[in-house]
């Protein structure tokens, strides 16, 4: 799940400070980890390290190391099969179930998100604003903001379309969400994608406390949009709602990467490619994340507790249930919260797009004034080297 100003990288004077010889504990404790690639790397190579080295000289005993690389709590075979009989015909039987050991594979991938982050924004999209002579250095940290948003948009919305293509609710069949409730056996891919999206999620939310990035005028927005994404992610996985998870991730993530795209043409003064790709961007917008989370929304409200298995509606954690009566404000509650924050971006977005059938460059309101800031910096650098 999204924003249209997710960021991605510091501010560009945190660009310009060397890296310090730093003790390995200072680098934690601080949370250099964070913006440092050197430094993130550092700690997952322990994980890894550690992993292999069990694996080489310990290969019959429990790998500690192993529920921080990879997911964890499978579901025995004859399980599976007794759930639902259908997957011993195509041997379709890998199955997984939540557990503690998921907090270890969700603390790691914070770190490994902090690297690839930092890592693809100074070592690919950085090298790329300077070659194609963008001077401006806003511009050049927006630009790799959406360069890493775009990778990682892209690929997790196609990533998500595969995962909800396995499953019964299928391009938004939304009454599958319900009827075959509590979905607690994952495939390992829906594991996979769900813990990794909690992970990034996590790692972006550090990202704005801790204030790594330069705040946009809407920053409160985001922290809100944080708070509650991390709410619904976490509170689908815990009453067995992946489904519906699956679907709203889809709704965000799609539109998302269609965004950072054309704010990315867009930095690089691509202005025809840019008009294209930003009327695209705004029809997915309007079907994925108004259109469809509406319709998502209306099924929680008027589907859910009648289309669940009735024997389903108590509190049971132990069978896996948990939809009790309020459990509907729970799940819907959110997910408005999310709508009303879409719409908000949405007037920003049509605003930009009637400026551009006027005639006016498009351009995001959010960060108005902040290239002349950047020009003068360049400026008055450019005076002091004279």
């Amino acid at each position: 799940m999204a924003s249209p100003s997710r960021g991605t990288e510091p501010s560009p004077n945190e660009l310009k400070k060397p890296e310090r010889a730093n003790t390995f504990f200072q680098d934690v404790y601080m949370m250099r980890w964070m913006v440092s690639p050197s430094a993130s790397a550092k700690i997952a190579s322990i994980f890894i390290l550690g992993y292999i080295n069990w694996q080489l000289f310990t290969p019959n005993v429990t790998n500690p190391f192993q529920p921080f690389l990879f997911i964890s709590h499978k579901i025995p075979v004859s399980q599976v099969i007794f759930e639902d009989p259908k997957t011993a015909i195509n041997g379709d039987t890998l199955r997984y179930q939540k557990g503690w050991l998921d907090v270890c594979f969700v603390l790691f991938y914070v770190i490994v998100w902090s690297f690839v982050r930092q890592a693809s924004v100074l070592y690919i999209w950085k090298p790329f604003a300077v070659w194609w002579g963008i001077t401006n250095e806003t511009k050049q940290v927006r630009l790799m903001e959406q360069g890493y948003a775009f990778m990682y948009w892209g690929t997790f919305g196609a990533f998500g379309l595969y995962v909800m293509s396995f499953q019964e609710s299928w391009w938004f069949d939304l009454q599958h969400l319900w009827i075959k409730y509590p979905h607690w056996q994952m495939r390992p891919e829906l594991k996979l994608y769900y813990l990794l999206q909690f992970s990034y999620w996590l790692q972006q939310a550090l990202v704005m406390i801790l204030k790594l990035e330069k705040p946009r005028k809407d920053y409160y927005e985001l922290i809100a949009h944080h708070i509650v994404t991390l709410w619904l992610i976490y509170w689908s996985y815990l009453i067995n709602l992946t489904m519906i998870g699956t679907t709203v991730f889809v709704c965000m993530d799609v539109p998302d990467a269609w965004l950072a795209l054309s704010k990315g043409l867009n930095y690089l003064a691509l202005e025809k490619t840019t008009a294209v790709v930003f009327a695209i961007f705004m029809c997915t917008w309007s079907y994925f994340r108004i259109y469809l989370s509406a319709k998502t929304l209306l099924s929680v409200w008027y589907k859910m507790l009648d289309q669940v298995p009735s024997h389903t509606l108590e509190w049971n954690p132990d069978k896996g249930w948990w939809l009790v009566p309020w459990m509907r404000y729970q799940v819907f509650t959110p997910l408005f919260l999310l709508l009303l924050l879409n719409l908000f971006w949405y007037y920003f977005m049509w605003r930009i797009m009637i400026r551009s059938i006027r005639g006016i460059t498009l351009a995001d309101d959010r960060e108005e004034g902040e290239y002349e800031v950047g020009e003068e910096k360049g400026n008055q650098q450019a005076v002091k080297k004279e």
